[in-house]
């Protein structure tokens, strides 16, 4: 029973300010226990104050203060720590306002509110962000967000699992499961009071409405966070109890085709009726449900994100081998039979004044035409192939003849040469982009010319005009009659010609599309045009990122072997090895190796979480 003098009514007050300062508060003395506590709450509280965590700090020395209330320091500490507190959230406050996020400013300036109620800084910051608030929504002019899914309600049930096992109407039904996760339902006239049973264990939100909508061939409509609108399923009752957004999209950097495929996707894929396009300002506005409207956005983030982009190292390795060798002996080819008093007469006929002097001068007699022969050819004065190989004599007399073979030569010569050379190069593609590498020449090719027919194809002054010198006039007349041709000439690639196609799976392999030509000149011409040897190659092969494989190998070998010898000779074994032998080998080779790489992949590999799509037969 209350007296009278006590009050009938309690006025609820902050925390904060429920507990009386300590100087108020009848000194208890704390056992041993609390003051060993209390010091240690008391510098673990300095540490957090020293780092600047003024809130941890201001927790710690209250709880030093409430273990051992006769020590005035830690009241004193509480303070300092709580008005340091308080100014470190204003000033994080203040940096939030300034870029806008007025979430977070006025979750700092309630922290701030609760730690110190009777600040009245704090309480001037809250006017100003209620002041900026409004502000904004007043001004019709103002700055807007960024286009974006606002003003849609969604609900906010309760949390736990619930079971059900229920035996009444639908109504009913439908009433006690919303309840049960505290959702006010408005139920629609057009849903059955049918009589059914509904048994269900641990559900969630979620699953318990799915099977009710099942079992009642209804759905719902969120009006706040805490009501919604069950209906009949039908298609007529969709589209008026339906919530519909609007979104406006900016689609800068595309063309105008482009936003035109855009607006037809919307209308087509994701049957939203309501699409506007305006190329002008690059940019579409939808209005459709809010599942519809996150589903194309999901799509355009995507189409917008760009595809996969792969680099290519290609490496040509070219290795170049020429061996020749030339060794053993050159027989004689030929033999020369002559006469030796024939060419004995013929050598002295033709140098009479040579015998004489030497006749003269006592090196040989008249009639010694051996010495005289042998004086002529040692001075070198007279030569002849004959006697320059020696001979062989035989026969007498007028029938005298002689040999004279052919050159030996003895050849031993040995010549290799090796090259080798390297070439990187680096395609960098986007997924389904052809890229093409060039290495070679351009080679000229005359493929026509061009003859002017006209007399008067030469222009020069002073020449086809009047001129004062006789001599310019006769060249004017030789140069008036000449016809000038233009050659009319056409470049073409020599050396290797790469086209390359990357396609990136949903695996993470890349499939590579490659397409080679090698030209060069063949050593022919067909009527003044060079032949051109091509060679091709096509095909797709698939491998993952980062392996690297040999996309072609060109290997040409060469080899002549010559033998020079005697006939019959030189099939001898053993025989065969003396004789020359000219042997020429030549090798080529050429390597290309080509590696992917993924360096932008926005999509990642494999498929995206499937999605259960329900269509709804009208009714």
């Amino acid at each position: 029973m209350q007296s009278p003098q006590e009050p009938t009514q309690s006025r609820e007050v902050p925390p904060q300010a429920a507990r009386p300062p300590l100087s108020q508060v009848p000194a208890k003395l704390p056992k041993s226990g609390e003051r060993r506590r209390a010091t240690k709450l008391y510098l673990e509280g300095t540490k957090r104050y020293q780092e600047r965590r003024f809130e941890e700090a201001l927790e710690l020395y209250r709880q030093a203060a409430t273990l051992d209330p006769t020590n005035s320091d830690y009241q004193m500490s509480e303070e300092v720590a709580k008005s340091h507190a308080v100014t470190a959230l204003l000033q994080e406050a203040a940096q939030a306002r300034t870029r806008g996020d007025r979430a977070g400013a006025r979750a700092a300036l309630q922290r701030a509110l609760a730690l110190d109620p009777a600040n009245a800084s704090v309480t001037e910051h809250l006017h100003q962000l209620a002041d900026d608030a409004v502000a904004e929504n007043s001004d019709p002019g103002g700055a807007r967000p960024g286009p974006e899914l606002g003003g849609l309600e969604h609900l906010a049930p309760a949390q736990g699992a619930r079971s059900f096992h229920i035996r009444a109407n639908q109504r009913q039904i439908i009433e006690q499961v919303f309840r049960a996760w505290g959702v006010e339902p408005s139920v629609d006239d057009s849903v059955r009071g049918n009589v059914a049973r509904l048994d269900i264990e641990d559900a969630s939100f979620a699953e318990a409405t799915r099977a009710v909508s099942a079992l009642t061939d209804t759905f719902y409509v969120p009006l706040d966070p805490h009501r919604a609108v069950v209906a009949r399923d039908t298609r007529d009752l969709r589209q008026q109890f339906t919530r519909q957004g609007v979104e406006t999209i900016s689609l800068a950097g595309l063309t105008n085709t482009e936003m035109n495929d855009l607006g037809s996707m919307a209308r087509n894929v994701f049957e939203i009726q309501q699409v506007s396009v305006d190329p002008t300002a690059g940019t579409i506005t939808l209005r459709a449900p809010e599942d519809a409207l996150k589903a194309f956005n999901a799509t355009y983030r995507d189409l917008n994100a760009g595809r996969s982009e792969v680099m290519i190292d290609v490496r040509l390795v070219q290795l170049a081998h020429t061996h020749t060798r030339n060794t053993g002996v050159t027989p004689p080819q030929t033999v020369t039979a002559f006469n030796v008093y024939s060419e004995e007469q013929s050598i002295l006929n033709q140098n009479q004044a040579l015998v004489q002097q030497i006749i003269s001068s006592g090196l040989a007699s008249p009639g010694d035409t051996l010495a005289i022969l042998g004086i002529l050819l040692a001075s070198g004065q007279v030569s002849s192939s004959i006697f320059q190989n020696g001979i062989a004599l035989f026969g007498g007399g007028l029938t005298l003849s002689g040999l004279s073979p052919g050159p030996v030569q003895f050849n031993l010569s040995l010549n290799s040469s090796d090259s080798r050379e390297l070439d990187d190069f680096q395609l960098r593609l986007e997924d389904g982009e052809e890229g093409t590498l060039k290495s070679g020449t351009r080679y000229p090719i005359q493929t026509s010319s061009y003859s002017s027919l006209s007399a008067n194809s030469l222009n020069i002054p002073g020449l086809n005009s009047a001129g004062t010198s006789g001599g310019l006039a006769g060249l004017e007349s030789s140069l008036l009659g000449a016809n000038t041709a233009i050659p009319m000439v056409q470049y073409q690639d020599l050396g290797l010609v790469l086209k390359a196609t990357p396609r990136v799976l949903r695996s993470g392999n890349v499939a590579l599309n490659v397409d080679m030509k090698i030209s060069s000149l063949a050593g022919t011409s067909l009527n003044g045009v060079p032949v051109l040897a091509n060679r091709a190659y096509s095909g797709v092969t698939t491998l993952r990122a980062n392996e690297g494989f040999v996309i072609a190998s060109e290997m040409n070998s060469n080899e002549a072997r010559a033998v020079s010898g005697w006939p019959g000779l030189t099939e001898i074994p053993g025989l065969n090895n003396i004789t020359d032998k000219n042997v020429q080998k030549n090798e080529s080779t050429l390597l290309i190796i080509m590696t992917p790489r993924l360096v932008h992949v926005p999509h990642g590999t494999g498929h995206s979480p499937m999605m259960p799509v329900e269509r709804r037969l009208a009714r």
